[in-house]
């Protein structure tokens, strides 16, 4: 049987741009990320354009001189993407309490992303590598 919806989801809605990263070369050392791709992403400003219906989500992320990636799902269910490491990972997507949890599996690499709002005006990406290493990306939302 199919999990009822939730009565109320948290609105993630909105445009959101990278503000702060901490630890994140970090985490991509630890993901087998090379030392180049791990140097321009440490450069790279990053934008989520979310759209959500309940549990419906849309996430189109834009990152400057960087191909963009386009998640359409549904919380609950799993999706396809390319990684930064070039594999195509199966990523199960589930409520945390009020946070999105994303596990992202490849072949060679295996990690965790919590989508969380701190506030209206600020969304948290944290995330943890295959050996434990955690890093976090704070967004905040622009008009």
């Amino acid at each position: 049987m199919a999990d009822a919806p939730r009565p109320s989801s948290p609105s993630f809605e909105g445009n959101w741009r990278l503000e702060t990263s901490d630890n994140f070369e970090d985490f991509l050392y630890d993901c087998n990320v090379g030392l180049l791709k791990r140097k321009a992403a440490k450069l790279v400003s990053s934008e989520h354009i979310i759209k959500q219906e309940g549990d419906n989500m849309e996430v189109n992320v834009v990152a400057t001189g960087q191909k963009g990636k386009h998640q359409v799902y549904t919380v609950g269910g799993s999706f396809t993407e390319s990684e930064i490491n070039g594999e195509e990972a199966e990523v199960s997507t589930s409520w945390d309490g009020d946070c999105i949890m994303e596990k992202h599996k490849t072949p060679n690499l295996e990690y965790t992303l919590k989508r969380e709002l701190q506030d209206d005006n600020t969304m948290v990406l944290h995330l943890e590598s295959p050996k434990g290493t955690k890093a976090r990306r704070i967004y905040k939302k622009v008009e």
